[in-house]
């Protein structure tokens, strides 16, 4: 029997720092998001008076009310879940495809276009090149300047690469043998056994749709009803732009809501679902991360 070793005083009082400093920095994290919380779900009126730390003083959902009743956040949340539940498949799909053939051993140049690639994401053309790009493909104010720009990552790439070239051998021998060819052979026995890593990179990349705001406020400049709802939520928040719906909730609900407590409501509607979906999804991320760092 071996005999449990006992931590030295100066080991636990260690310990205890770091399960506090620990606590510290989850209590930081998380307050943020519980004050807005709490002040979207009291009046308006009476949270000018200040003091609404932990709970709401004067509950009240007619700050919810004035959202829901904007018809420009229920666009804005169907410009959002179709960009990214297209976006997402589309980026799969292509980013696998193009990962499958740098997979291949037999590919010529191989090595020079992982160097090509490598270098596209250190360095890139900035804003006003991609702008001018973006507009001259005729992609300004169309939804798919949310989709065709972000068909294909090279950091998704490598990930694909990584697992692609795991797998054995065996499979791909035995489909050539029965006449599967090489996009047969990618659709059907390919893309099936690698379902961990396409529910990785599709996790990443629908959770990057879902928060994108830039490419609203950048390429949606005439046409707002493409907008995405974290676009809509920007220009609640960094523009103040919430004077229409305090003037449908004064006009049809009630007078307690204020600008302020329409923006908390907003904050809370537009980021609420990817909050609650994150946490049933978070293995998938670390899966991603692990993919190709233990090999044998």
């Amino acid at each position: 029997m071996f005999a449990l070793k006992r931590k030295t005083r100066g080991e636990a009082v260690f310990d205890g720092v770091n399960v506090l400093l620990m606590l510290v920095i989850c209590f930081l994290t998380l307050y943020p998001v519980w004050y807005v919380l709490v002040n979207s779900l009291n009046s308006g009126q009476d949270a000018m008076r200040g003091g609404i730390y932990w709970l709401p003083r004067v509950f009240t959902l007619d700050n919810y009310a004035a959202v829901v009743d904007n018809p420009g956040i229920v666009t804005a949340m169907g410009i959002t879940v179709a960009k990214t539940l297209v976006g997402t498949v589309l980026h799969v799909f292509f980013t696998a495809m193009v990962a499958y053939a740098f997979s291949r051993r037999e590919l010529i140049g191989r090595n020079l276009y992982m160097i090509l690639g490598t270098v596209t994401m250190i360095f890139n053309g900035g804003l006003i090149p991609t702008f001018l790009l973006i507009r001259d493909l005729q992609l300004l104010d169309n939804f798919f300047v949310y989709i065709i720009p972000a068909m294909f990552s090279f950091f998704d790439l490598i990930i694909f690469v990584s697992f692609f070239r795991e797998l054995p051998q065996g499979l791909e021998e035995a489909a050539k043998i029965d006449g599967a060819n090489d996009l047969v052979l990618f659709l059907r026995v390919v893309i099936p056994v690698s379902l961990p890593v396409v529910a990785t990179i599709a996790l990443f990349h629908g959770v990057w749709q879902w928060n994108d705001y830039f490419a609203g406020v950048i390429y949606i400049t005439q046409n707002t009803e493409l907008q995405p709802i974290q676009t809509f939520l920007y220009r609640v928040v960094a523009q103040n732009d919430t004077s229409q719906m305090v003037t449908a909730a004064a006009g049809g609900i009630t007078k307690s809501v204020t600008s302020n407590s329409v923006k908390m409501a907003t904050m809370v509607v537009t980021t609420l679902p990817i909050v609650l979906a994150y946490p049933f999804l978070q293995r998938y991320f670390v899966k991603g991360l692990m993919i190709g760092s233990i090999k044998g």
